[in-house]
């Protein structure tokens, strides 16, 4: 009697204690909304495209701070969504390839260090409810929700407008994908397929029935881009796909301001990496690594523009920040607005089938970047990418000799070296890597880059098939050990062997909680997740 008295007595504290965390996070934690566009570059009329149709995110610019030199690590999704969502490159523990689950040598899963805990699971321990829409791809996940660690996210599926889940004056962070603007996008819709991953994405793609708003002879190219009518029809379709993104956009910015949420929510509209066109995704060029970034917050009157570097890797500095949580010193970047980086860096791998490595640095002016595989050309051919009908036409004429030495670069080997004047060259058509008066510039950027591969770590100085061993065990994932539960006076403490994170679930709950301080319950059931590792089993606690 006297333990079961002392457990609802410890209850009814925690239930108060968990009230009234919830009433200081309503009142002092902002919502933060992340939204994520993919494969795109800064195509909005805000940042002085005119042939893009954005008027939900130019209005948004309006009042916001608009970012004009914000880079990816990487110019692909998975390891750049990787750095993002850890704030640590992703070079550092083994996120580096294109994709981790899908690995021509057999899946396998990165890890992080035991102690590192992706930013949104740090500010759900704070009191946050977090959610994101079904794409997880952080390469010690697989692509889709449920393939990741349960800790992260209270919803990891979740429907829009998924913030009204959250119980009463509950703080929320949430992480939309806006999908649309995907490289898959620009395959073509209708018409024979280039292989069975083209005609199902054509199936799926052509119910979406994206309207043309952009004409092709409106689209502006590039110098490396030869001018085909091939070319600009996927160049519009692209900016057609963005068209849809912003009007997206547009209705959760309507819903936040239907649930009277807009004055209370900091928001963030980014791009995982630059446009899903070839030449631009999963390169280390501008065209791959340069996003746009707006940030709205409540507090700030009109329309600003912030010319500093930003790495993906400040991002979660930042928006802890926000929420009033101290960063972890694990952590790469560096809150963005309270300090100036001097370079960002970037970094490129095995592309699906087709091994590589790049690492890039990049201040305000010049851009380096050095290359192990110096005859290894950019535009190599890679089964995913050739179902887009511009990149099969521009290698069709660089077959038959075709094309200016500018349009054929991207088809011949990077070189070891390469070095660009973004300023005076911003489409980076121009190596610099051998010219006489930049030596000084060249020696500086090489000796940053080497100093920053010695800080953080380079998983690729062995090669994937070894990393792959050395993570798994056995040749197979590995799985997190249950965690323990200690009982005192009717109060389970949950520890884990391992540092791994802990959720539990109450009696007749759907959802897993996030373990942050001890359960005064009778009964519980709870498990345990390192990351990179398949969860524990289950164990029952009463």
């Amino acid at each position: 009697m006297h333990k079961r008295f002392t457990a609802l007595v410890w209850l009814a504290i925690a239930h108060l204690v968990a009230l009234s965390a919830t009433a200081q996070a309503a009142t002092a934690q902002p919502n933060i909304l992340l939204l994520v566009a993919e494969d795109m570059s800064p195509r909005l009329g805000s940042y002085g495209d005119e042939a893009a149709h954005t008027p939900n995110l130019d209005q948004l610019a309006t009042v916001s701070t608009r970012y004009t030199h914000v880079f990816t690590t990487a110019g692909v999704c998975a390891p750049s969504r990787a750095a993002m969502i850890t704030g640590q490159h992703q070079i550092s523990f083994g996120a580096q390839h294109m994709r981790t689950s899908t690995s021509p040598l057999g899946t396998y899963l990165a890890q992080t260090p035991a102690n590192l805990r992706a930013f949104p699971e740090l500010l759900r321990q704070a009191g946050y409810f977090t959610f994101t829409d079904g794409k997880l791809d952080y390469q010690f996940s697989g692509i889709a929700a449920g393939s990741g660690p349960f800790t992260i996210w209270d919803i990891d599926d979740a429907r829009e407008p998924a913030w009204r889940e959250r119980a009463p004056g509950q703080p929320f962070f949430g992480l939309i994908n806006l999908g649309i603007t995907h490289e898959s996008g620009v395959f073509r819709t209708t018409g024979t397929a280039h292989s069975e991953t083209h005609k199902r994405t054509q199936a799926s793609r052509s119910a979406l029935n994206t309207p043309q708003i952009i004409q092709p002879d409106a689209v502006e190219l590039p110098p490396y881009f030869p001018d085909l009518p091939v070319v600009r029809q996927d160049v519009a379709r692209h900016y057609d796909n963005i068209a849809a993104m912003d009007a997206r956009v547009g209705r959760i910015l309507d819903a936040l301001q239907q649930d009277g949420l807009r004055e209370d929510t900091i928001i963030i509209w980014t791009s995982d990496h630059g446009d899903g066109l070839p030449r631009a995704k999963r390169e280390l060029y501008d065209s791959g690594i340069h996003v746009p970034m707006l940030l709205h917050r409540p507090s700030t009157q009109g329309e600003r523009v912030d010319d500093r570097l930003v790495s993906f890797v400040d991002l979660a500095p930042t928006i802890l920040s926000f929420a009033d949580i101290e960063p972890p010193a694990y952590l790469h970047g560096t809150n963005f607005l309270l300090q100036k980086r001097r370079f960002v860096f970037a970094s490129r791998d095995r592309i699906d089938e087709v091994e590589d490595r790049q690492r890039a640095i990049r201040d305000s002016k010049y851009k380096y970047i050095r290359s192990w595989h110096p005859d290894v050309p950019g535009g190599h051919l890679l089964a995913y990418r050739d179902n887009i009908d511009m990149v099969r036409a521009w290698r069709e004429l660089y077959l038959r000799g075709e094309l200016t030495p500018i349009q054929a670069r991207w088809f011949e080997g990077a070189g070891e070296e390469q070095l660009f004047d973004t300023t005076r060259d911003p489409h980076e058509v121009n190596n610099l890597a051998n010219k006489r008066s930049l030596a000084s510039t060249k020696r500086q950027l090489n000796q940053a880059l080497d100093a920053f591969l010695t800080r953080v770590g380079d998983w690729s100085e062995q090669p994937e098939d070894e990393m792959r061993t050395r993570l798994l065990r056995d040749s197979e994932l590995r799985t997190t050990p249950p965690p323990r539960s200690i009982q005192k006076d009717g109060v389970a403490t949950l520890v884990s062997p391992i540092d791994a994170s802990i959720g539990y679930r109450l009696p007749g709950e759907d959802r897993w909680r996030l373990y942050v301080e001890p359960i005064a319950h009778p009964r519980f059931e709870a498990k345990s997740v390192r990351y990179g590792w398949l969860e524990s089993s289950t164990i029952e606690v009463e």
